[in-house]
Parts: structure tokens; C-alpha cells; sequence
């Protein structure tokens, strides 16, 4: 029985054996920037003393993970911040999990566990490669207009369904190239469910920084064959929506980005991942040659450190993400040290 996308990427994905609840979690599956360097937590700990200096030191401040997997990026934070001489921010410092899976047996016992984002958040709200997992549903161009794409999910055939709701149409209408008249077979993947999404995220924010990392387009680059596909056991695969692989569609981040400033009433700044982590100290470069002779095994773990961040800027793979920085409650440049 053939359903709308949106429908079946819920129940592959988050339902009683979907992908994200089940088994040992997506990390098995696929590399994000959490799991490929811990320069990737150490960036995002210089992003929440900057925005703890804007909020002039709150206690608590508040760290808190959507689609946290199963806590990766929290237990190196957790780690390095415990480690650092600021002895204060780590008195103060509170870090919650969100996600749908059970919480893990060894998560440390300073890290909360929830399914569903906390309200009244004083702090940094972070989400690395959540919102190209929320259902969302497809669209295919026709002669009389965009109708909805409908999936097999046992078998990921495809066939064409009833015409999309007005609703959607205003979003495609907006935010999606239009297709030519004589190109009928364009796909659109319709954002307006991780607009929604973002802006409740959003919205749970008093004070601080909400952040999204991810794969994305902007609508003068939209592309015409769409962006789903899936993962499994680190190979892309296709995108059958039967719970065995990760089934994923790029952010139209333009889009997201104009959702959640209707919401926090304060801009927004949009900047590819390079420029994000070498803005916060991820530099990449390697060390000079010349160190090797004078401090060969201090020259080794300087190459070793710029190979792991070259990973992250890499404009070819994880450095194409987006970062988008919204503020809430309070003015600041997220980019900027204190």
C-alpha cells in the first residue's frame, strides 16, 4: 500500500523499530562532524562561552542537544568543559539530551535524557543534523500542477497522488523553483514540516542561541532531481522507507532560516560550516615543516589535529554544511569571541 512520503519516513524512522529508536544508533550508519573530530566539540565550546558572556554568566546555563543520537556530542562536551579552567561554567553548565530512543545505560549521570525539547531554555540550543531527518513530504510537478508523491514502504516504488494542499502549494510557490510548463517530472521535497519544526525549537528559547547544522539549498539552487537518499552501514543506499537504512532530504535552509527569525524577531546569520568552525578557531592548516626537526612528536599531533579539522572544512564533504545561528531574547554575534 503506497502512502505519502511524510507518513512513511515516520514510521521507518521513529517508529516502534525505526532507525533512530532502535539498535545501537545512527553513528553505526553514517559519519557527522560530532563523530569525525573532537575539534568539532571543542568549537562548539567556544560558541557557549561566548554566548554565556552575552548572558552575563546565568546559572544555570543551559547546553541542549536535538536529535542527540545516543549523546555522542554531549559526553565530549561534557568532558572538555569539566576538563577546562573555567571552573565556573561547569558548576553552572546543564546538558540535555533530546531524543527518541531510549536513554543509553552508560550516558553520564550529568546528562539529562528527554523525548521532547524543554521550554524556557536560558542558553545554546543545538541541532547537528536533525532537521534533515524530520518527515517531510515530496511533490512531483504535472501538467495540471504538483501532486504528492506516494511511496511503497516495503519496496520504495513511487507513484503520483492527489494534488498537494493549499497549504503547500504556497510553500512551493515560495520557497521552491517553479517548474517549467513542458518539464513536467521536476520533485520538490516540501519544507514546510522542518520550518515548523525550527520555529517550535525556537520558540522553546528565552535567551540565548538556537543552532542547526546541516546539509542544505537555497531556492535559486534547488535541485530539480531533489536531495532523498539513504544510509546504511556507511554506504548510500536507496532510500526504501522500511526502517532498515536512514532516510534523509537536504534543508531548504533559506526557508528555515526566515521561520525561525518570524519567531525570535532578531536576524539571523547563515554561514557555510568552513567558515563557522575557522570563525571559532578550527583553523586546518598543517603545522610548519621546519617544527618536525625541532619537536617531531609536537609536529605529529599538530598534522594529526589540522587532518581531522581539514574533514570538517572540507567543502566537498562535511564542510558543505550550513550553520545557521539564531539569536533569542538577547543581540549578539554568535561568531564573534567575548
Amino acid at each position: 500500500m503506497s502512502i505519502r512520503w511524510r507518513d512513511a519516513m515516520e514510521q521507518a524512522l521513529y517508529g516502534p523499530d525505526g532507525f533512530f529508536v532502535s539498535g545501537a544508533g545512527p553513528a553505526d550508519h553514517f559519519r557527522t562532524s560530532v563523530h569525525a573530530s573532537p575539534a568539532f566539540a571543542a568549537a562548539l565550546h567556544r560558541l557557549i562561552a561566548t554566548v554565556d558572556a552575552a548572558l552575563d554568566h546565568p546559572d544555570p546555563l543551559a547546553v541542549v542537544d536535538v536529535g542527540a543520537g545516543r549523546g555522542e556530542l554531549l559526553r565530549t562536551l561534557h568532558a572538555s568543559i569539566a576538563g577546562s579552567n573555567d571552573t565556573s561554567l561547569a558548576h553552572r553548565l546543564r546538558l540535555t539530551a533530546v531524543e527518541r530512543a531510549p536513554r543509553p545505560t552508560d550516558l553520564p549521570t550529568e546528562i539529562t535524557w528527554t523525548h521532547e525539547i524543554p521550554a524556557g531554555v536560558t542558553g545554546l540550543l543545538l541541532a547537528t543534523e536533525w532537521l534533515d531527518n524530520v518527515p517531510l513530504d515530496l511533490a512531483v510537478a504535472t501538467p495540471a500542477g504538483w501532486r504528492y508523491l506516494l511511496v511503497d514502504p516495503a519496496t520504495g516504488e513511487e507513484t503520483d497522488g492527489s494534488p498537494v494542499s493549499p497549504e503547500d502549494a504556497d510553500w512551493l510557490a515560495r520557497w521552491w523553483s517553479p517548474p517549467a510548463a513542458d518539464d513536467p517530472g521536476i520533485r520538490a521535497e516540501i519544507g514546510r514540516t522542518r520550518d515548523d519544526a525550527w520555529t517550535d525549537a525556537v520558540g522553546r528559547l528565552d535567551r540565548g542561541l538556537a543552532v542547526t547544522v546541516d546539509y542544505g539549498h537555497l531556492r535559486r539552487t534547488r535541485p530539480a532531481a531533489g536531495t532523498l537518499t539513504g544510509y546504511r552501514n556507511g554506504r548510500q543506499v536507496r532510500p526504501v522507507p522500511d526502517g532498515s537504512c536512514d532516510v534523509t532530504a537536504h534543508l531548504a535552509v533559506d526557508s528555515v532560516a526566515a521561520a525561525g527569525a518570524r519567531v525570535a524577531q532578531l536576524p539571523y546569520t547563515l554561514v557555510a560550516q568552513r567558515t563557522a568552525l575557522r570563525a571559532l578557531g578550527a583553523d586546518g592548516r598543517r603545522p610548519p615543516l621546519a617544527r618536525a626537526s625541532t619537536d617531531p612528536a609536537g609536529y605529529l599531533r599538530a598534522l594529526s589535529a589540522a587532518s581531522a579539522v581539514a574533514e570538517l572544512i572540507d567543502p566537498a564533504g562535511l564542510g558543505g554544511h550550513w550553520w545557521l545561528l539564531q539569536p533569542a531574547g538577547v543581540a549578539l554575534d554568535p561568531l564573534v569571541a567575548p
